[in-house]
This record gives structure tokens, sequence and C-alpha cells, in this order.
């Protein structure tokens, strides 16, 4: 009994720290919010940027990426990151750790 107690616990604990790692690494954002991104990408004429590693959420930027800083008027919620401009996609990334936490296509 004390030994299936503590399996569920340990069980609970790393599903529990997971879900808080893929919700830390993620970012929703509203279509209007992704059309407007894109579109200031556009309309700036942004230099894109060559990546040869294969980016996706959850992977970290290359050193050498200079991350550019987000518009005030892409929102709150994104304020906090950086973003590049890749292979037609505006890429978020946490600037701490180099994190990418959304793709836009």
């Amino acid at each position: 009994m004390k030994r299936a107690l503590i399996a569920a616990t340990a069980a609970a604990a790393i599903l529990a720290s997971s879900q808080a790692l893929t919700q830390g690494v993620t970012v929703t954002l509203e279509p209007a919010q992704r059309t407007k991104i894109k579109e200031y990408v556009v309309k700036e004429k942004v230099n894109p940027v060559t990546i040869r590693e294969r980016v996706i959420v959850g992977s970290t930027l290359p050193a050498d990426v200079e991350l550019r800083a987000v518009p005030a008027d892409w929102g709150p919620s994104v304020s906090r990151y950086r973003y590049i401009y890749s292979d037609n996609r505006v890429i978020l990334a946490d600037p701490a750790d180099r994190r990418v936490v959304q793709i836009i296509d």
C-alpha cells in the first residue's frame, strides 16, 4: 500500500513538472495578433536570418543569431520575448535562454 502511494505521488509530480515545462515554453496568440505580427515583418521588410538547424517550438536558437526586440504594438503577451524572421516565419524566443516559444507561419 505504501509503495503504491509513493509511486502514485511520484508519477503525479513528474506529470505536473512536465506540464509546467511545456506551458512555460509555448505562447498562445489570437489569429488577429498572428496576422498583425506577420504584416509587420512584411511591411518593415525585416531581413531574414538563415538557420541551418531545424527550428521547432522548444528548440534553442544558435548563439550567433541576433534576436530583435518585439514592437510594443504586438501586445503585452509577447513583450518579454524577442524575435527573428527565418524561412518566411516569425519565430518568438525567450531572450534568457533563446528557447523558441512560438512560430508564426
